[in-house]
């Protein structure tokens, strides 16, 4: 049983979200946004945002982070799978096994949730091929790869990767502290891996350093990788790819439940939370766009993230709409 200590932060998030339809308000949806700058200071804030949010794969560029600290060495773009929720296309299935080889393992060390794809083109090809969940095609797996390899490359088990207690985990899990902030919780995340409660406000500074970090560092080289491989990061049609086209220097990942983050090259960095976990991505794209935009952030493609419309027929008749985040 939950207490209202628990649920605090979903309880006063303040309505950023509408939703309308031939000028009607058909939904709204609250949540917490922070954005961050390099002195320290938050020129964006909506909500409890120093309270604890599970990041889910949002976090996986600092689990990535941790890997690369412990001699993870890819090149950009399979570093860029490990902190990805990929699509499930054949490059990424690839990719996994590609990391895997690198330590002399094969497919069957994943030890990550059985599933299809997340694509829909892909997710529809393996239906109608009647081919079985697995786990290269679950969008963790370029994560799991990548601990896998790192453990290889400490000499550690294999087999327990994911346990809490487990030397990688706990590598992980410090990092988070050190990078993010503080960690009150953990729990599992849907993938099986150890999954800790952090400020939404330390995601934001956390992405704003590593999007900032100078390239020869083991930040800068997560970075860098995000940038030069954005498929690998998301897939064909992905929002999280598109952000990373739209924006010179921006790093984003996106994460189950509504959350995202955000960091840019000059440090600041954005982390939100939609606090209904908004089961599609609407909302939570439209947050990230138009915080980007109240930063002074402005490109072409950016504007067309924000602009979302709402379908009637096939026709827009209505708009994902974000309050003004100035206010």
């Amino acid at each position: 049983m939950t207490t209202h200590a628990e649920t605090a932060s979903l309880d006063a998030a303040p309505v950023l979200v509408h939703v309308t339809r031939g000028g009607f308000v058909e939904s709204a949806h609250r949540a917490t946004l922070v954005a961050t700058d390099a002195a320290g200071g938050s020129p964006l804030r909506h909500g409890r945002v120093d309270d604890p949010v599970l990041p889910r794969s949002s976090l996986k560029p600092v689990q990535a982070l941790a890997m690369v600290r412990h001699g993870l060495d890819l090149p950009p773009h399979l570093l860029a799978l490990v902190c990805s929720s990929h699509s499930g296309e054949q490059v990424h299935h690839d990719g996994v096994a590609e990391v895997l080889a690198t330590v002399g393992l094969d497919l069957s060390a994943l030890r990550n949730t059985p599933a299809l794809p997340l694509g829909e083109l892909e997710h529809a090809r393996w239906l109608a091929a009647g081919t079985a969940p697995a786990p290269v095609a679950q969008d963790c797996s370029g994560k799991h790869a990548g601990m896998l390899a790192t453990c290889r490359v400490n000499d550690w088990p294999t087999e327990t990767y994911l346990e809490p207690e487990h030397p990688l985990q706990q590598a992980i899990r410090d990092t988070t502290a050190e990078v993010v902030g503080p960690v009150t919780h953990t729990t599992v995340d849907g993938c099986g891996a150890p999954l800790f409660a952090v400020p939404l406000s330390g995601l934001a500074r956390a992405f704003g350093r590593l999007a900032a970090a100078e390239p020869t560092t083991d930040e800068g080289r997560v970075a860098a990788a995000m940038r030069t491989a954005p498929h690998m990061v998301g897939g064909t049609g992905r929002d999280v790819t598109q952000f990373m086209q739209a924006v010179p220097g921006l790093i984003a990942k996106d994460g189950a439940e509504a959350v995202y983050a955000a960091g840019l090259d000059d440090g600041r960095g954005v982390a939100l939370k939609v606090a209904d976990g908004a089961p599609t991505a609407r909302a939570r794209q439209a947050l990230l766009a138009h915080a980007l935009l109240a930063l002074g952030v402005d490109t072409p493609d950016l504007r067309a993230l924000a602009d979302q419309p709402v379908l009637g027929h096939g026709r827009p008749v209505g708009a994902v709409e974000v309050v003004d985040l100035t206010a």
